[in-house]
């Protein structure tokens, strides 16, 4: 477990333009449950987090189209609710971080940590916004 003064910015990357934390597998299993569209990020304290992934997953808002539901969970803090967000994302292994978009529950876009790593937040938010414009 990360001291929450670590993370603290680390989660403010993306809670402030929008995710929502979801702190138990309670609150995975409703997100994902809802209506629409629910883009689910596992943060992560790894420098490809900090330099793809919370940068990807932040431009790809600016798009026409994008998820009804932002939501995150964090990799090494937030325990249970990032087991249950994994188990919705089989038959992907475990990776942080990494990316699932869900249509009404199901899985239908997945970035796997090696999607992630070493590519720029610019492709990575194209990536995201192509699924977008496919899915929302």
């Amino acid at each position: 477990m990360y001291p929450a003064e670590l993370v603290k910015p680390m989660r403010e990357d993306l809670t402030s333009v929008g995710f929502e934390e979801l702190l138990t597998a309670e609150a995975v299993e409703a997100a994902i449950a809802k209506g629409g569209t629910t883009l689910v990020v596992i943060n992560s304290v790894c420098g490809c987090a900090a330099a793809n992934a919370r940068p990807g997953a932040r431009m790809s808002l600016d798009n026409a189209k994008h998820p009804s539901n932002l939501t995150t969970v964090f990799a090494g803090v937030d325990r249970d609710a990032v087991n249950k967000a994994r188990e919705f994302m089989i038959p992907f292994p475990p990776s942080s971080p990494c990316m699932a978009l869900f249509k009404d529950g199901e899985l239908v876009h997945m970035l796997e940590r090696h999607h992630i790593e070493g590519r720029p937040a610019e492709l990575i938010a194209e990536n995201l916004k192509d699924a977008y414009n496919e899915h929302c």
